[in-house]
């Protein structure tokens, strides 16, 4: 045991490790990413019917990120296991399904290798230690909340207020390995009431919602993890990206601007960048405000 500890401490085992662990947790991250809104939209159907005072809906069978296992989605055929190998089995299978061939999507490799991806990334940054942990935690969920905003423009409470809590928690138990507890719990309460505050602003100054409360809460989320400080550095990355990206869409795509876009993702990548590199974007950030 000794030995595995010392080779995981090593750049050269530390890495590769967390490479091929973040693919398996990449895989997990899909069954969330696809199971967690149905679900939530089940106990929400399930809610509505119990206030306008209808009988249940028949219980049906079990759906939960557990079962049923991982099936075609085109012709219920089972998956095995040497089928779902994160990224191999979707190269051998060239992207499509051993039974009736229909085809499976790209972003579940595309989900697990980015995983992986970051996963190295903050363990090359970090080392071993509890930074990392930490690191790791917020990074998987940082993703699962990004795809899940992108597709169903949703941030769920189930994922952001746990995080949220455990953001406070780990300061706490740390002793700030990333944001002492008092920069956590500033940062905390700073993030969900600066979007809350630009909310009303717009709302009042247009007419319109600007963005949903689901971004509130992922604000608070990152300002738990990383402190207060970071958040002038994130609200001002995910913005500037956030409008640029809107604008491409808009004038290369053809999108219609009357539609939403989800601004939880830019939140997240500005997020997980100041987890990188907090400290430098902080300073950079001073330099550029004339405050440093």
């Amino acid at each position: 045991m000794a030995s595995v500890i010392d080779v995981l401490q090593q750049p050269a085992g530390l890495i590769p490790a967390t490479l091929a662990f973040g693919l398996l947790v990449g895989s997990f991250l899909n069954v969330v990413i696809l199971r967690l809104p149905v679900m939530l939209e089940r106990e929400w159907r399930q809610q509505a019917r119990e206030i306008l005072g209808e009988p249940a809906e028949p219980a049906g069978d079990r759906f939960d990120l557990v079962s049923p296992g991982s099936h075609c989605p085109a012709c219920g055929r089972r998956i095995r296991a040497w089928e779902n190998i994160p990224v191999l089995s979707w190269l051998a299978l060239r992207g499509r399904c051993r039974g009736c061939r229909a085809t499976i999507s790209a972003r579940y490799p595309l989900v697990e290798l980015i995983t992986a991806l970051l996963s190295a990334a903050v363990a090359w940054h970090f080392g071993w230690g509890v930074e990392l942990a930490g690191a790791l935690l917020l990074t998987w969920s940082l993703i699962a909340l990004s795809v899940i905003d992108l597709d169903q423009q949703l941030l769920p409470d189930s994922l952001t207020l746990p995080m949220l809590w455990a953001g406070l928690a780990f300061a706490l138990l740390t002793g700030g390995a990333l944001a002492t507890p008092a920069d956590a719990l500033i940062g905390a309460m700073a993030g969900y009431l600066s979007l809350w505050l630009v909310f009303h602003g717009f709302r009042l100054a247009t007419g319109k919602e600007g963005m949903g409360y689901g971004d509130f809460k992922l604000l608070a989320l990152l300002g738990a993890w990383l402190g207060w400080q970071a958040l002038p550095v994130i609200i001002l990355m995910a913005s500037l990206v956030g409008a640029v990206a809107g604008i491409a869409m808009i004038l290369i795509l053809g999108r219609d601007r009357e539609l939403p876009i989800p601004f939880g993702p830019y939140l997240a990548a500005a997020g997980w960048l100041t987890l990188l590199w907090r400290d430098d974007l902080i300073a950079a950030y001073m330099r550029f405000s004339g405050l440093g």
